[in-house]
Formats: structure tokens, sequence, C-alpha cells
């Protein structure tokens, strides 16, 4: 499992480009926004900014949750910036992205839990880009039903919510989200709009079995969830769990072996895939494979 120098050799990544990250850098603050590549610390950042990608994060920095796998930021939130989603549509079209990726850190102190902020993202990236694709990596809105519909009726292309985890471990993962709504909102959006493609992902070497992770799949394609993704779990702060394994990448290869076998659209697993990792090349598939 290990190299010569008992190195995890599949989870190594070159430095990334130090200039790549400045000029990054410059545009997000330069509109006051943020992603999640630095906020959740993404060991792929370096390679995505590289391309001129990066998955946007409303709804501010501070999150309302206590999930202990994640580093952005907990506590009480700033007021919502009523400017970041004409920001947002103005970095996305800077870079001249061809898929946009929205997602957000949950915002519980809200009414809607920020759905009206994710509407007003996409309708300005539509604006100014309406030939790209967008995909929301949304919060469970606490099962609100009404919010979720506000985010169907705005038509993005991609609709993704993480279950993250198998259900055992939720009570130490996730201690504020709850598995049964988390499917239950993917099992939504398939029932209120066929055509919008859903997506889900997981983390393994969190402790959980081979057999948790396979009913997790099965779980997920009972609410007709089109894409899943998988990736290893790693420890990204002091503050956040401890990894109990890593993963193999035969193993990784085995569950998208499995998922497909499943019925899912696409399976991307891989001991560095994230959520938004090569998403919009991802949707292309698809949509050339399943006429979409």
């Amino acid at each position: 499992m290990t190299d010569k120098k008992g190195h995890l050799y599949w989870l190594r990544r070159k430095l990334p480009d130090q200039k790549v990250l400045e000029r990054m850098d410059s545009l997000l603050k330069e509109l006051n926004l943020h992603t999640v590549c630095d906020s959740a610390l993404c060991p792929n950042r370096g390679e995505c900014f590289k391309k001129g990608t990066a998955t946007f994060m409303i709804l501010g920095n501070i999150c309302t949750r206590n999930c202990r796998f994640c580093a952005v930021e907990k506590g009480k939130p700033l007021p919502l910036d009523p400017e970041e989603p004409y920001h947002i549509a103005q970095a996305a079209k800077h870079l001249n992205l061809e898929h946009i990726v929205v997602t957000s850190v949950t915002r519980d102190d809200l009414s809607d839990g920020g759905a009206e902020h994710f509407v007003r993202t996409i309708i300005e990236i539509k604006k100014v880009l309406p030939e790209s694709t967008i995909e929301v990596l949304v919060p469970d809105f606490e099962g609100s039903k009404e919010a979720l519909q506000k985010i169907i009726d705005a038509q993005p292309e991609v609709i993704n919510h993480n279950i993250e985890t198998v259900a055992r471990l939720y009570n130490l993962v996730r201690p504020k989200a709850v598995y049964k709504r988390s499917l239950e909102l993917l099992r939504q959006i398939k029932i209120r709009d066929k055509n919008i493609i859903s997506k889900s992902g997981i983390m393994v070497g969190l402790g959980e079995e081979k057999e948790e992770v396979i009913k997790a799949m099965k779980d997920l394609r009972k609410v007709d969830c089109d894409i899943l993704t998988i990736g290893q779990y790693l420890k990204p702060s002091p503050h956040n769990l401890k990894v109990s394994e890593y993963i193999h990448p035969d193993k990784f290869e085995e569950y998208q072996n499995i998922g497909m076998s499943l019925g899912f659209k696409y399976v991307a697993s891989n001991p560095l895939v994230r959520s938004s990792y090569h998403a919009g090349e991802i949707l292309k598939k698809i949509q050339f494979n399943f006429n979409l």
C-alpha cells in the first residue's frame, strides 16, 4: 500500500504554481469572494486554479453547522452581501468558465437557508454566460421543500447535495445533519424536475465498512441520484476528525464498478476526487452518453 519510502504515493500532489494561486487570490479579493477550494483546504485547488476553475462559495464564509470533517470556519455568520451574486457572475465571466460550480456554507440562521441567494447567483451568471452550465452544491435547507423548489425553479443543470458519509457515522461526522433528510432532498429533486441532474458524494476513510458504503450507494440509487463522487477523507486541520484508514486506489476502483453496476450515470471514485472535481467534464460525458 505504500512506496519504498513508506509514503502513500497515490495521495501525492505536485506543489501548486504560486503565481497561479496569487492571480486567483487577487481576483477573489478584488471581488470580495470566497471559494470552497481555499476555505475547505482542498488538495486539488492548485490544479483547478491553473485551469482557471474554482468552486465559488456564497452566503459568506462562516458556517452555522459543526461538521467535524470540514475546515470551513464555524460560528455566527455575517449579514449577506447583496453584491455577492453579481460578483460571482463577474468572476465567472472573467475566467470565461464553461461550467460554474456554486456552493455555500450552511446558513440555518436564514429563513430559507440562503436559497434565494442561490437563485440570484444563478440568474446573474446566466445573464453574462448564457451558454455555460451551472452546478449548485446545496445544504439541506433543514428539509425545506419550499427552499429546494426555489433552486429547482432557477434551473441549474446540476443540483448536488452530499450525504458525505454512511448512516452509522452521521452523529460523529455530521452531528447537526440527518441522513434520511439528505436522501429526501435528493429524492425531491427528481420528483419535482426529472430533467435536472442530481448528484451526491461521500468520503471514505472515516471508519466505515465496505458494506456500509455499498448500502449508501443503494440508498442514493433508490432516490434516483444520477452522479456519485467518492474520495478519501483527509484531515484538513488539527481540530478535525482523524483519518481512520487510507483507502487504496484499487478499492476506489471497486467502488466505482459497483456504483456503475447499480445504475449511476457516472461514478467518480478516486482518493483525490472531491464533489466538484472535473465537474464540467463529467457533465459533458453524461450529456453525451445519455443524450441529455
